[in-house]
């Protein structure tokens, strides 16, 4: 989309809140728009857009370790949908949804943050294929 990718800007941002508020922060929105093409067997390898977050999480921690009160992050988003901004020219979802027959299909960055979740501790990029589920999972 041409819009800028600096994950040190939100660890910046973070500690910037904490030290002017003092107060709980919540990243409710946190994602990137990324070109995503359902491969032959079914897989969505948006690697981009799990770099991004793996980045922007790093960045995340490295806050709270320096004190800000950081107490969740949410992805940007769930399911690919209308954008106010973009209308459906943009996929910003971790789910692909087919506009056509609304089956949703996890991307690898859902299968990536399942397994950030299932961790607790951010899991490198690189690791994507070795548990993506082979058909991609849809719904």
């Amino acid at each position: 989309m041409g819009w800028n990718i600096d994950p040190s800007a939100l660890h910046a941002h973070l500690l910037k809140i904490h030290r002017e508020t003092g107060k709980p922060i919540y990243v409710t929105e946190n994602g990137s728009a990324w070109d995503d093409v359902v491969d032959a067997d079914g897989r969505v390898r948006d690697t981009d857009r799990v770099e991004y977050f793996e980045g922007h999480l790093k960045a995340v921690l490295d806050a709270v370790s320096e004190g800000a009160d950081v107490r969740g992050y949410m992805a940007w988003s769930l399911m690919d949908n209308f954008e106010w901004a973009q209308g459906y020219a943009k996929r910003f979802g971790i789910v692909r949804v087919d506009y056509d027959t609304l089956e949703r299909r996890w991307k690898d960055s859902a299968y990536w943050y399942r397994e950030v979740l299932r961790r607790r501790e951010v899991v490198p990029a690189g690791e994507v294929d070795t548990f993506a589920d082979t058909p991609a999972r849809h719904f």
